[in-house]
């Protein structure tokens, strides 16, 4: 099936009981064993089925399925929140004397896990100086579980070249663990460039109404996890919390996303709700006819602004002399989604009047919502940033982030015309 089609139909096949066409909403803690045989089956994982909700879901199952079919992954985990995905796709297969190496580009709740929490459980997070394989591969050592970059920078807007950096990290004998929220698989499909590991935050332009948090994993299912066992123990020797299974042996290609329900989300629970999991289905289905909205609205605010007096700069992979706009050529046709940032003439004190001035964008911290948002990332996504560590991530205290929306083009126009006047 195309994507189109793959967004609506994937993972859901019409209920046997009630022939409900609509995906169902499993609003339930548990489920029952036939016997005792059946439950020790389940936990041996020798049979696929339902044990609990914190663990599995079949509303759940359904996003699962849907979201990996569309990634070109063997298997998804669906969690709570995006930034739940991202900090069990590392603490799957990294551990206390271990690193991981990423690129600067992070989102800001992203760079907080990654600088001050993941430390204090012993595991480093090495910053590379820019986005490039050059900057990553000096810092990769025997010790290092993962390369993690975010395929289009949430705000810097910048586009990694995921064939190098897959390249680079495979070298070493690492994965590739890339956050895909921006770009979405209808504009890049990480995997198919050598990506091991696809995170989301499905509260963005997957779920594109703002009312549900979620994130997942796909697992590529192609990294050899056992062909550097003595690197991934966690996947290649007994699990000791799981009654001694040896994952690379039970699952095979599905190893790293078995573990991942297995350990870290059945032992500390960071589970989606079946009805947020529905909610996020229903916005799913139209993801890719919004994001042509998205990208055709954001490519008109960026020549817009690009022309516009009152700006200094746009930051914005579509536009032709941009320094991303080659790896937005390569990787989603020239069309980077719909996040952009710029900055107006006069620094911080007229951007902030320019973000109080404006009516029809909202004035919040999300993307991918299909209402235009707007951000002023120093005082709020990156505020937790020293000014050295948001320059490194392509903060400035001027910059303002704008995710355009599906409104109509010259609405969200003579919303930044006014605004602009009034900075």
């Amino acid at each position: 099936m195309r994507d189109e089609t793959k967004l609506i139909h994937s993972g859901y096949e019409t209920d046997p009981t009630t022939h409900a066409v609509a995906t169902p909403i499993y609003q339930t803690v548990a489920y029952e064993f036939d016997n005792a045989q059946h439950g020790a089956d389940l936990f041996n994982l020798a049979v696929p089925g339902n044990i609990y909700t914190r663990i599995m879901n079949p509303t759940t199952d359904v996003l699962e399925k849907r979201v990996a079919d569309l990634e070109g992954g063997v298997g998804g985990l669906a969690l709570s929140a995006g930034s739940a995905a991202i900090n069990y796709s590392i603490l799957n297969i990294a551990e206390a004397g271990s690193n991981i190496v990423t690129t600067p580009q992070l989102y800001g709740g992203t760079y907080t896990l990654f600088a001050h929490m993941l430390p204090r459980l012993g595991i480093e997070v090495r910053f590379a100086g820019g986005d490039g394989p050059d900057d990553i591969a000096p810092l990769i050592d025997a010790q290092t579980k993962a390369v993690f970059s975010e395929t289009i920078g949430n705000p810097a807007g910048n586009i990694i070249d995921i064939e190098a950096l897959a390249q680079c990290a495979h070298e070493h004998g690492v994965p590739l663990i890339v956050d895909n929220t921006v770009a979405t698989p209808i504009l890049i499909k990480p995997i198919e460039y050598g990506a091991d590991i696809v995170v989301h935050s499905l509260t963005k332009y997957m779920g594109g109404h703002g009312n549900s948090l979620g994130g997942i994993i796909v697992d590529g299912g192609t990294f050899p996890w056992a062909d550097h066992g003595e690197r991934f123990p966690m996947l290649t020797t007994p699990e000791a919390s799981y009654h001694g299974v040896v994952y690379t042996d039970a699952l095979g290609p599905a190893a790293y996303i078995g573990r991942a329900r297995t350990v870290p989300l059945r032992n500390t629970g960071s589970c989606i709700s079946p009805f947020n999991a529905f909610l996020i289905l229903q916005g799913i289905e139209t993801l890719s006819l919004r994001m042509e909205r998205h990208c055709s609205n954001a490519m008109t605010v960026a020549n817009y602004l690009k022309a516009h007096s009152r700006v200094t700069s746009v930051s914005f992979a579509g536009l032709p002399d941009d320094p991303y706009h080659g790896l937005a050529q390569k990787y989603c046709k020239g069309v980077p989604a719909s996040l952009l940032t710029f900055e107006v003439d006069g620094g911080y004190e007229a951007a902030v009047r320019f973000y109080d001035a404006l009516k029809l964008f909202k004035r919040l911290v999300n993307i991918g919502d299909a209402k235009s948002l707007a951000c002023h990332p120093a005082s709020t996504t990156h505020r937790q940033l020293t000014s050295e560590e948001q320059a490194k991530a392509g903060v400035t205290e001027g910059m303002i982030r704008l995710c355009v929306g599906i409104e109509h083009e010259d609405d969200i126009i003579e919303d930044l015309t006014q605004a602009l006047a009034a900075a």
